[in-house]
């Protein structure tokens, strides 16, 4: 059983920047492509990127392209988010999750294993 274990949420200003990290166990981490959702109150979970097993292949949601990027360290076992240049709207719970085929892509049926999820809050 895959568990994902995702910390570095936090309040921040807007414009500012957070890095969330997500440590995957129980599954070799090279296996595993990975992904981050988010889901902000009253809305529905949405894409946010996604990595395939070696970091190969790379996607971003529209929203977040040339501000967010998405990177895996095989050593660690983990998964990292680093947003720059936030704003209010960035503002959810977002959720790292993972798939045992070579790239979940943007759709969350894609994967299997879902962590906890970590507050981020962007003030204006």
């Amino acid at each position: 059983q895959v568990q994902l274990a995702e910390s570095g949420g936090g309040l921040v200003q807007a414009g500012g920047s957070l890095r969330l990290s997500c440590e995957a166990s129980g599954r070799t981490f090279s296996t595993l492509s990975m992904g981050w959702f988010r889901q902000a109150p009253g809305k529905e979970r949405e894409f946010v990127a996604a990595i395939s097993w070696m970091g190969i292949d790379i996607d971003y949601a529209d929203s977040v392209k040339g501000r967010f990027t998405i990177s895996r360290d095989p050593a660690k076992n983990t998964v990292y988010l680093r947003m720059n240049s936030l704003k209010p709207e960035d503002t959810a719970v977002y959720y790292c999750a993972a798939s045992p085929r070579y790239y979940g892509g943007s759709d969350s049926g894609g994967y299997d294993y879902w962590g906890q999820g970590t507050q981020v809050t962007v003030s204006s």
